[in-house]
């Protein structure tokens, strides 16, 4: 941009903002966006220099993806304020003041509803924390009564009857997305963009990765008191404020933003927001869709592992 546009080369954006790169058309904005590699595009006119040089006055366009509002409005309203700084030190001493003005648009959710950012955020911490919790607890009570060394012990094997346990629970999650897709839709109003399909498959694989923890925990503990209070207080609170829910992962400290990277929920958080609000296909998604296969993979091995180390 800078090239192109000498005239603007004091507004050093760098020291704010982190500069992906020239676009040069609404379709590679469009693109630039959909991937998720920026969340807001500055649109200069071609003359710019020219128009503010002899007219005075030229307006700036600010794209912003407000399929998270809170972050939307907080870098807008970032980029706006450095437009008007410069603005302020070129117009210094000058008879005539240049005019910058600027026109903000919402990309994917131009009303700025809070349920765009709701909806996805609830869905990550509803399955999470119920199935966690609920297939936790359940295998844990077997071992507190004695029963479940009875059932291990029977020709079954152990991977199957510790799968069944599971079993209701992926089938109790099914419901619980069909009811929060039909609330959205119907009561809230966010549409559904992309392939409901895709979606779907997305939040079955997240029920599964919060499943195989549930396992995972249960194997490592031997009361229903510890496998809830690691469920709630060390799967809530992460998931609340690293998932990117509450708070834009983005503003975060380097710490913070590396510890966010094994939480569940923050994938799937990105996976609902990509293809609900934005539209996108599995090819715009298959990174994190491929980062919760690997957590589910991992999960359910050290279970079943753990689980037969403790028969043994």
């Amino acid at each position: 941009m800078k090239k192109r546009f000498p005239f603007i080369s004091q507004l050093d954006a760098s020291r704010y903002f982190e500069v992906y790169r020239n676009l040069h058309s609404y379709n590679e904005i469009e693109t630039a966006f959909r991937k998720g590699t920026i969340k807001m595009a500055v649109v200069l006119p071609n003359h710019f220099a020219e128009d503010l040089q002899h007219f005075n006055k030229v307006q700036v366009q600010l794209i912003a993806d407000a399929s998270d509002p809170n972050f939307a409005n907080t870098v807008s309203n970032y980029a706006t304020s450095i437009i008007m700084d410069y603005k302020n030190r070129i117009t210094d001493e000058k008879k005539l003041p240049y005019t910058i003005s600027t026109d903000i648009r919402m990309l994917y959710n131009p009303q700025m509803k809070g349920a765009y950012n709701f909806v996805p955020g609830v869905m990550a911490m509803v399955l999470l924390l119920v199935c966690t919790m609920m297939t936790a607890i359940t295998i844990v009570r077997e071992k507190e009564i004695g029963t479940m060394e009875v059932i291990l012990v029977s020709p079954m094997k152990p991977q199957l009857v510790v799968f069944a346990k599971a079993v209701p629970y992926l089938l109790l999650s099914v419901i619980n997305i069909a009811s929060i897709l039909l609330l959205s839709v119907f009561v809230l109003e966010v549409p559904i963009n992309g392939n409901i399909f895709l979606l779907v498959f997305e939040s079955i694989l997240f029920t599964l990765v919060s499943l195989s923890l549930g396992l995972l925990i249960s194997a490592g503990v031997d009361s229903q008191q510890t496998a809830m209070f690691i469920s709630l207080i060390a799967l809530f609170l992460p998931t609340i404020m690293l998932s990117g829910f509450m708070f834009p992962i983005e503003n975060m400290p380097l710490p913070l933003r590396t510890i966010s990277n094994i939480v569940p929920a923050k994938w799937y958080y990105i996976i609902v927001r990509s293809v609900m609000i934005k539209g996108v296909g599995l090819k715009d998604v298959w990174k994190e869709t491929l980062i919760l296969a690997g957590m589910m993979t991992f999960f359910l091995t050290v279970a079943v592992k753990r689980f037969k180390i403790r028969l043994a």
